[in-house]
């Protein structure tokens, strides 16, 4: 089936394609175009199902009223939630978003970044896994509209939203430390560089040194993110064995977290009984299992919601914007994984 164009719908009125384009743009009473023939152009638009060229009119008036989201890793409830919440208020706003997954891979984002800029979209929400942060450098270069989510990058002053990493890492460790546990481990995810992750593991260190632990190198293991559950499980047997013999876990993320759940059933090792277990991140799951998990909370919507505010004025008043930063408190959801709901 041919696709209907501007130049179909002009014929078929028997007027120019210029006319047609500016009743379809709202200029016609701009233009001193007659009411009736509005309709028209209207009512044929719609006889004919024709379809702007989104991407041309994109080019043509510099704007496509669309977001571009680049996450870490979309099959994780975390960043599928936030895929949400943002889509939402998108929507809300009158923009379209296309969603991208870098599976932590830094060559995958470097090339999902230029992609959407290329296709024309009006700003950036980005999880960022790189390092060397190239592509955020130039952004910022270029004075292109983007707001990091979830990861900063400390030494570059741009948009961010996150949440209090170091302070919910601390309240987990305190609260194992409190019900009486001293050799806690800690498992985290690689790529250890990331904002986010380094501020939960300095959470845990400073929980131990304020409760007088000593910080024990051998008791912080990194897990590769596409190796979780055959690397967890290597780690777990490592750290319940002398001279380790840790008696509770604090774990960086959600993934991590089911894995060591799968590791210590199969281990017939018992939570909270044998090991005390908190988890930074919280899914739906941690709630119905036995024994429900303890967890960070963190204010997903909120963080979507923050983040798309801050992206629409950056590109409204792209010239005279200043960076805006915001990390938002978390709530530790206390179950019984921990062995005391107290």
């Amino acid at each position: 089936m041919k696709k209907i164009s501007l130049a179909d719908v002009a014929k078929s009125l028997g007027v120019s394609k210029t006319l047609v384009s500016l009743v379809l743009n709202d200029r016609g009473n701009e233009k001193g175009i007659n009411k009736d023939t509005q309709q028209r152009v209207r009512d044929k638009v719609k006889e004919l199902n024709y379809k702007p060229n989104q991407f041309a009119r994109s080019l043509r008036v510099g704007k496509s009223n669309t977001i571009g989201l680049v996450v870490a890793d979309i099959s994780n409830s975390f960043y599928a939630k936030i895929c949400r919440s943002i889509e939402d208020h998108c929507t809300v706003n009158g923009y379209n978003l296309i969603i991208c997954s870098s599976d932590e891979n830094p060559e995958k984002e470097s090339e999902l970044i230029q992609m959407l800029v290329d296709r024309q979209v009006d700003g950036l929400i980005i999880s960022t896994t790189q390092n060397n942060n190239n592509d955020i450098k130039q952004l910022k270069k270029n004075n292109f509209p983007f707001v990091l989510i979830d990861r900063s990058i400390p030494k570059i002053e741009t948009n961010y939203v996150g949440v209090e990493n170091k302070l919910g890492a601390k309240q987990a460790v305190n609260h194992l430390i409190k019900l009486g546990n001293k050799k806690v481990g800690h498992l985290t995810i690689s790529p250890s560089h990331l904002s986010s992750l380094k501020e939960r593991t300095a959470g845990y260190k400073e929980a131990l040194k304020e409760n007088g632990i000593r910080v024990e190198s051998n008791l912080i293991k990194e897990i590769s993110f596409d190796k979780i559950k055959e690397e967890v499980r290597r780690e777990l047997k490592e750290l319940l064995s002398p001279p380790q013999s840790i008696n509770s876990l604090f774990v960086a993320n959600n993934n991590i977290a089911v894995a060591c759940l799968e590791s210590l059933k199969e281990m017939n090792i018992k939570i909270p009984q044998d090991i005390a277990l908190v988890s930074f991140d919280d899914i739906d799951a941690f709630k119905l299992c036995y024994p429900p998990v303890t967890a960070v909370v963190q204010p997903i919507k909120q963080m979507g919601k923050e983040a798309v505010a801050i992206l629409i004025d950056n590109i409204k008043n792209n010239e005279n914007f200043k960076p805006i930063q915001i990390s938002l408190a978390n709530k530790l959801e206390i179950r019984r994984s921990c062995g005391n709901q107290a």
